[in-house]
């Protein structure tokens, strides 16, 4: 039948031309379906952007909770140098991030911010020293284009030409919990 198939195939030349790929399942009588798998690079993501001593780290705005300020949170100390927060009639552990990625500085600035975030139905509270604020980030495979590198799941390009670690929630939950 005339002009089937041609719209597709339009399709398939275009998001193959992106570095994609379509999939086409067809079983007769029971319908047919369409897989489209598009590159990483075009992954567009909503973010907070934070700040850690001198550099630029987003968080995935799905897993931002809230954000409260660290001097008016309620810390407690446990086991040395690690630290609690109480919040909600829960104890979160608080990562302070420029510990988990080795960065140099002092002590966290005075005004520093808490970010509440939540990945597999678990809490942690991550200790940055500024939000920046929230955009839609393009996400780069860190993997593909340098190595894998712990409590990262990409990078983004920023307005500013500097390069902006994407933080995995993930990671950085189970390595609190641990």
């Amino acid at each position: 039948v005339s002009g089937r198939g041609v719209g597709m195939d339009v399709v398939k030349k275009n998001i193959g031309a992106l570095g994609g790929v379509v999939e086409i399942d067809n079983a007769e009588g029971q319908g047919m379906g369409v897989r489209v798998r598009l590159p990483l690079t075009l992954a567009i993501m909503d973010g907070m952007s934070v700040r850690v001593a001198d550099e630029r780290y987003v968080l995935p705005l799905a897993a931002v909770v809230e954000s409260l300020s660290a001097d008016a949170a309620v810390l407690h100390g446990v086991g040395g140098h690690a630290q609690v927060l109480r919040h909600r009639d829960a104890l979160l552990p608080v990562l302070e991030l420029a510990r988990v990625f080795g960065l140099s500085r002092d002590a966290p600035a005075p005004g520093s911010i808490l970010v509440v975030v939540e990945a597999q139905g678990a809490r942690v509270a991550l200790h940055v020293d500024e939000l920046l604020g929230q955009q839609q980030v393009v996400v780069k495979n860190l993997e593909a284009n340098y190595t894998r590198v712990d409590n990262v799941a990409g990078a983004t390009l920023l307005g500013d030409g500097r390069v902006a670690l994407i933080l995995d929630v993930a990671a950085l939950v189970r390595r609190a919990r641990a």
